[in-house]
């Protein structure tokens, strides 16, 4: 009996756990706008900064720098006049 009981509760925080991984979304890697860069985060680096002064917050004390994060500034160019041969 008592083995049963811990068969189905390890089965219901297992069932649970799935059911909470099942459940992630990729909205959740944003990149924004600011990085931290240097020796230990590699490259881009840390981009998970919204403003700069957050970005150098976060840089204080470590030997890294605030950066403008590559994929941001570069991955989505403004959509405007087109050429037409």
């Amino acid at each position: 009996m008592r083995t049963t009981v811990l068969f189905a509760v390890l089965t219901f925080l297992l069932a649970f756990g799935v059911a909470g991984l099942a459940n992630v979304s990729p909205a959740s890697a944003r990149d924004y706008p600011w990085c931290v860069q240097g020796r230990g985060v590699g490259y881009p680096g840390d981009c998970m900064y919204q403003t700069r002064a957050q970005c150098l917050a976060s840089a204080s004390g470590r030997n890294v720098t605030c950066v403008i994060n590559p994929r941001a500034a570069y991955g989505q160019q403004r959509r405007g006049y087109r050429y037409r041969y």
